[in-house]
């Protein structure tokens, strides 16, 4: 019996063990949005501080957990449509590898260790990952299904990150910085938009239903918008960094990084996981490495 011509035919992986699933739901590699936890220990120059080491880590620690239990309610959330998603339907809960109540299990004990690592860093700490696990759950019941608040949703989450990482080593952050990295989840998010949209056209199967509020054209339009406004605001921050003015060397580097990652979107498609992209393309690695090292050297010499 042969199948309909509109039917899509997908290979799936080999059947995982329930504990191999509970670790992909937890979606370690998407732990790298968390880095921005150690923005305020470098942008304070602080690096041979190893109390506040420590208290950088906890926080990363907290924000992995807490991060961790989201993605697992989204995925019980949205498992039936999953399902029918050429790259989603592969996720160990939409397959049946790891049960709802399991994961929600799981997602309770995340909540808690995040908690309890959160705790000893104080209550501006406390305050902030409550208002992650607030703002998780908005977009997770409700804001990810309407057009524009879901991307800006995404930018949120990014600057409760980053004040939390310096909150925690209880360093002063520039309010330059934290649009910078508001305006820079906005961009990844868009281009996450953007991929979703040529993945389900390529492929003919139904996407997420606020999808149907974007379209290329629009979502090109507020790409390019955001991204100069990126760029715009990190050399305002150079500019006006009570620091050092030294940090103007840095701009090349996020110029190079927002035109490459316009580049992979345009011409490879990239943009549906930015994790993927900042894992494995080697310009975009060698160019946050520099601009690390660079600002790091800048901040500790001045």
């Amino acid at each position: 019996m042969s199948l309909p011509e509109s039917t899509s035919v997908y290979d799936l992986p080999r059947r995982r063990s329930t504990l191999r699933a509970a670790l992909v739901s937890l979606r370690p590699r998407q732990w790298t949005k968390n880095l921005l936890l150690f923005a305020g220990i470098i942008f304070a120059a602080k690096l041979g501080d190893l109390s506040r080491w420590g208290e950088a880590l906890a926080a990363f620690a907290a924000y992995c957990a807490a991060s961790s239990a989201s993605y697992l309610v989204n995925d019980v959330r949205d498992a039936e449509h999953d399902r029918v998603h050429p790259v989603k339907r592969a996720r160990p809960i939409a397959r049946g590898e790891l049960s709802a109540r399991a994961a929600e299990a799981v997602a309770a004990l995340l909540l808690v260790s995040a908690a309890l690592f959160a705790a000893p860093l104080g209550i501006a700490s406390i305050l902030l990952l409550c208002s992650f696990f607030a703002l998780q759950a908005a977009y997770t019941l409700a804001l990810k299904h309407i057009v524009l608040l879901d991307v800006m949703t995404i930018g949120g989450l990014f600057v409760v990150r980053a004040a939390a990482g310096a909150a925690a080593v209880e360093v002063r952050i520039s309010p330059w910085l934290l649009l910078c990295t508001a305006l820079l989840a906005l961009f990844l998010a868009l281009a996450k938009r953007r991929g979703e949209l040529v993945l389900v056209g390529a492929e003919a199967t139904p996407g997420r239903p606020v999808l149907e509020g974007y379209s290329l054209a629009l979502v090109d339009q507020l790409v390019t918008v955001v991204a100069a406004s990126t760029v715009i605001s990190y050399c305002l921050y150079t500019f006006t960094a009570r620091d050092s003015k030294a940090m103007m060397i840095t701009i090349p580097f996020v110029v190079f990084g927002v035109f490459r990652y316009l580049l992979l979107m345009h011409r490879r498609d990239l943009g549906e996981e930015p994790e993927e992209v900042l894992l494995r393309d080697v310009p975009i690695l060698v160019c946050i490495a520099g601009w690390a090292a660079c600002a790091a050297i800048i901040l500790a010499v001045t």
